[in-house]
């Protein structure tokens, strides 16, 4: 599957912009300096390849993200593709993951259970799904003070959007992945030759 294919299957899945999207599509780098980390060790990308097995689970008929290896390829889209401020979010959300999981469930993401694993997920997916509600609302609301400031002739400024959250940019990231990896193709049923794509093959994601 092609880049654009993919943000825009992973933007459609969520309902939201695909962070980074842009750049990835375009294959550029976000050229920025940010004090701290900005690559992922091999560590991570394991702990990473874990959560987004929990996200996208191997079945019978298909290999999971781990089998795909998405932690590489986050480890590429946060270097590349996120700003700085993005940068920081994503890697300070993954102690407070790790965090999040030590009070559920008294132990490290590592040392859990995969039903505990799915329990943490979950419970993050919620907090997301509220925040990308609170951020809409507020979109509209910004929207409709542009509206009034423009007619009014008044100096129209625009306000920042909240940022993304950290579990929002791994979820989007797991989708990614695996969507444009090899394993992502076979499980949608994909044969990337023009006019050979079988609409009614179901996937198992």
């Amino acid at each position: 599957m092609d880049r654009r294919t993919a943000i825009s299957r992973v933007a459609l899945i969520l309902g939201a912009t695909v962070i980074g999207g842009d750049l990835f599509i375009s294959g550029c780098k976000n050229e920025h300096s940010v004090a701290g980390q900005t690559v992922l060790n091999e560590s991570q990308i394991n702990y990473l390849n874990e959560v987004a097995e929990t996200i996208l689970p191997k079945t019978a008929a298909s290999g999971g993200a781990k089998e795909a290896n998405v932690g590489a390829f986050m480890k590429t889209m946060v270097r590349d593709c996120y700003s700085a401020e993005e940068q920081v979010i994503f890697f300070s959300g993954l102690e407070e993951l790790e965090e999040s999981c030590r009070k559920m469930n008294g132990k490290g993401f590592l040392e859990s259970s995969a039903a505990e694993r799915k329990k943490l997920l979950i419970s993050l997916d919620a907090v997301v799904k509220e925040d990308k509600k609170k951020n809409d609302l507020l979109k509209q609301k910004e929207a409709e003070r542009q509206k009034t400031a423009q007619a009014g002739g008044k100096p129209n400024y625009l306000k920042k959007n909240p940022p993304a959250s950290y579990y929002a940019m791994i979820r989007q990231l797991s989708l990614l992945g695996y969507f444009t990896s090899e394993i992502g193709y076979k499980s949608m049923g994909y044969v990337p030759v023009p006019g050979r794509y079988d609409g009614n093959v179901t996937s198992h994601i």
